[in-house]
């Protein structure tokens, strides 16, 4: 009880705050719809890194798995080599395990914040903005765990490359702080992940009407030769295999995004040739509703209606005839 009022629990909260039906909303409103959705990604974020603590162990093997199957392959190409992953400091086995625990937790709980971001996005929007927008989702999502999961891939083959520089019959321990290796794991598979997320938005862009397909084509040989020297860049080692493993990916993408560019375009050109025909037959000056209807009154105008008051002539009164000269 606080100042002599009971305490009640009450999940009122975890309620949205109504929206109105036309998306209008005060300033208010929005930050009160933006403290909502901001609660309820970090509850989802919070629960899920709680969750992924049980299994911190299976989580630390499975990112230091990269390095142990590096390990492995220059143990056999080169048998002189020596690596071991360390923790310098004594408070970098902690840090370690909070940030493999909260990424982790992030990833785990990347449904529920997404849908809080989209939640809260969606009321602002048109219904056709709100289909482009759940179609590049839509597409993103697979796409960038894809790219996510070959950099993962590839990456034992990135370490033995550059470890694998240490020349031989040198008395060298090369030991390998596991945070900068955790670091340097998640920088590349973010790379990757967003290389893969290039196309989706170059074909966005064509959606929208910002690029044309045939601008597509005439750049598509830059754009592959970019691809290449993006990926000799980017990868973490200096062999082709790394380079290959992203760029051939997203030279593909980038040519199945070109197709689809040009189907998009043709689509439009025969719906605006199609609207184009139904707007000169429907609204053309014929069966302009203005211009009938103008027409309507300078005929009333032309031909006005006789007074009903004014006596009309019969038959049977004989008209009066103008007298002669002589019968005056």
């Amino acid at each position: 009880m606080i100042a002599g009022r009971p305490l009640r629990f009450s999940l009122k909260w975890l309620k949205p705050p109504p929206t109105p039906a036309d998306g209008s909303m005060t300033l208010f409103e929005h930050l009160n719809e933006l403290r909502y959705r901001l609660v309820i990604a970090s509850l989802g974020i919070i629960v899920a890194t709680v969750l992924c603590a049980f299994f911190y162990g299976e989580l630390y093997a499975v990112l230091l798995h990269p390095y142990t199957v590096a390990k492995e392959a220059l143990e056999i190409a080169k048998p002189g080599i020596q690596m071991e992953p360390v923790n310098i400091g004594v408070a970098a086995p902690f840090s370690l395990a909070m940030k493999i625990v909260l990424i982790a937790g992030l990833v785990l709980s990347g449904p529920i914040w997404l849908y809080q971001v989209w939640a809260f996005i969606v009321p602002g929007l048109m219904s056709k903005e709100k289909k482009w927008a759940l179609i590049f989702v839509g597409a993103s999502s697979p796409l960038f765990a894809a790219g996510v999961a070959l950099g993962y891939v590839i990456m034992p083959k990135g370490i033995a490359v550059l470890v694998g520089f240490t020349p031989e019959g040198v008395d060298t321990k090369n030991l390998v702080n596991v945070n900068d290796f955790l670091g340097f794991l998640i920088r590349v598979m973010l790379v990757f992940g967003v290389a893969f997320l290039i196309p989706v938005f170059v074909l966005m862009l064509n959606f929208i009407g910002l690029i044309k397909a045939r601008q597509l084509a005439k750049a598509r040989l830059y754009v592959i030769f970019g691809t290449f020297v993006f990926g000799a860049i980017a990868t973490p080692s200096t062999d082709p295999i790394s380079m290959l493993a992203l760029a051939i990916p997203m030279s593909v993408l980038f040519m199945i995004s070109e197709v689809i560019a040009h189907i998009s375009d043709r689509r439009k050109a025969r719906r605006a040739a199609r609207v184009g025909d139904d707007l000169e037959v429907r609204d053309g000056i014929g069966e302009d509703k203005a211009l009938l209807a103008l027409s309507d009154d300078d005929d009333l105008m032309d031909d006005p209606p006789e007074p009903a008051d004014s006596p009309k002539p019969t038959s049977d009164e004989p008209s009066e005839q103008p007298k002669d000269d002589d019968e005056r």
